[in-house]
């Protein structure tokens, strides 16, 4: 997967043609809810049940590809955070191309659910560049349940991240991908290997204690945990020192939910070494990115470091891919 280029026309026309027809962004996720809790299921094309691997593949179009994984919790108050991602797209695809922060992004959308409780605890679409991205969104089942007792199962997330992925940045070029969790409370302690093998089919044997899923997910990838304090356990003590006992920095709390893309985006930048934070907020406000977001992104990555040598080498002025040369988005199909 992952072949093609972003086209911000087609995003838009697609948009006015679901409003036109007077559905949401998520009509799938709208379909289930009017159809009962009993008929709610996966989408067939995010259900990781039987799936050996999603690819984030180097192409024609992509020569050196980056995998980008984003899994959010729909649980409860989070439901409102894919919805910002999918109106935020064009943003983030903007900032990671046009302002040179990584080339060839290759984006795979996924939704948490609670394991324990919920009808549909994970959802896992496939590593994409073109605009199957926002259809991988738009299919997204908005549960809005969880069981109310702090924790979501993102520890499967994780698992299904370190052993059903497979990525050509870190395979053929030594280059780890990304995981972005965006959530609002702690993950359970252990992988539990009976829900594993439930939902998607492996044979696990044990349960895998989340310290040791970590390590093993992040010797492949950057993972990052974002927290928005507008959400059900934003600011929680108790969860941020959960994470931050796994993950240290690249825990960050969001004063505006709004800001998740612009996140996203200069947290990779800063990691690549593409950018600095004063150049990321430089580049926020050439986008007219409004000023709270703006703040809010300043004070998220405010103790993240970005790897100075490679600043000094910052991207300006290229053709990229999904660019035409003068720099517009949306110049591939």
């Amino acid at each position: 997967m992952g072949g093609g280029s972003w086209s911000t026309n087609v995003y838009d026309e697609h948009n006015r043609y679901k409003a036109a027809a007077g559905k949401s962004a998520f009509d799938y996720s709208d379909s289930m809810h009017r159809a009962g809790r009993s008929k709610w299921r996966v989408h067939d094309s995010l259900n990781p049940h039987g799936v050996n691997l999603r690819e984030s593949r180097d192409s024609d179009d992509h020569p050196e590809s980056n995998a980008i994984v984003v899994m959010f919790d729909v649980t409860g108050s989070m439901g409102q955070v894919p919805v910002t991602l999918q109106k935020k797209l064009p943003e983030l695809l903007g900032l990671l191309l046009r302002k040179g922060y990584i080339s060839d992004p290759q984006i795979l959308f996924g939704a948490i659910g609670d394991a324990t409780c919920d009808r549909i605890p994970l959802q896992v679409g496939q590593f994409e560049s073109d605009n199957r991205m926002d259809d991988n969104l738009e299919q997204i089942f908005l549960e809005g349940g969880g069981g109310g007792q702090k924790s979501e199962s993102y520890e499967l997330a994780m698992y299904f991240t370190a052993r059903h992925t497979e990525i050509d940045c870190w395979s053929k070029r030594g280059r780890k991908g990304y995981l972005f969790i965006i959530g609002d409370e702690m993950a359970y302690p252990r992988v539990n290997h009976r829900e594993v093998g439930a939902l998607l089919g492996d044979g696990l044997q044990a349960d895998i204690p989340i310290r040791d899923m970590v390590k093993e997910l992040q010797k492949r990838y950057h993972v990052f945990y974002l927290l928005p304090q507008a959400a059900s356990y934003g600011g929680d003590s108790e969860v941020l020192g959960f994470w931050r006992g796994l993950l240290g920095q690249q825990v960050l709390e969001l004063e505006e939910s709004e800001a998740v893309c612009e996140t996203i985006a200069l947290a990779i930048g800063m990691t690549e070494g593409t950018i600095d934070l004063p150049a990321g907020i430089d580049d926020l406000r050439d986008f007219n990115v409004p000023d709270p977001i703006v703040q809010t992104v300043k004070s998220a990555l405010a103790a993240l470091p970005a790897r100075q040598a490679a600043a000094q080498a910052r991207v300006s002025g290229l053709a990229l891919p999904g660019l035409d040369p003068s720099g517009r988005l949306g110049a591939g199909k």
